[in-house]
C-alpha cells in the first residue's frame, strides 16, 4: 500500500523547476527592434491619410527589422497587415516584434517522425 500522506505524481511533476530557455537574440537588439517598431506604428498612424508613404515607411521598417533581427518569418505577415489601408492604425510592428521576443520564429520540424 502506498503512503496517502506522499504526494502524488502530478503533485511531484507540478513542482519541479524548469530552465527557461534564454532569450534568442540580446536585450540591446530587441530594444533596438522595439525602438523601431514604435517609432514606425507612430508615423504610420499619421501616414495613413497618404498610403505610398505609409508603404515607404513599411518597406523601410521591415529592411532595418530584418537586420536586427536576422530573417524571421513573423515580419511578413507584419508587412502585409501594415500595407493594407485603414489597418496601419494598429501597431502591428510592436505586435509582430513582441511575439518574436517571446516566441521566437515557429521552424517546422523536417525529418523528424
Amino acid at each position: 500500500m502506498s503512503d496517502p500522506s506522499a504526494p502524488s505524481e502530478l503533485e511531484r511533476r507540478s513542482t519541479k523547476m524548469t530552465v527557461s530557455n534564454p532569450l534568442k537574440f540580446s536585450v540591446l537588439r530587441l530594444a533596438l527592434a522595439f525602438v523601431i517598431a514604435g517609432i514606425s506604428d507612430v508615423i504610420g498612424a499619421f501616414a495613413s491619410l497618404a498610403p505610398p508613404i505609409g508603404w515607404a515607411i513599411d518597406v523601410v521598417t521591415a529592411a532595418l527589422l530584418f537586420v536586427r533581427l536576422s530573417w524571421q518569418w513573423l515580419l511578413l505577415p507584419g508587412l502585409v497587415l501594415e500595407a493594407i489601408p485603414g489597418v496601419g492604425v494598429v501597431p502591428f510592428w510592436l505586435l509582430v516584434v513582441g511575439v518574436i521576443a517571446i516566441l521566437g520564429t515557429p521552424r517546422p520540424k523536417v525529418g523528424q517522425h
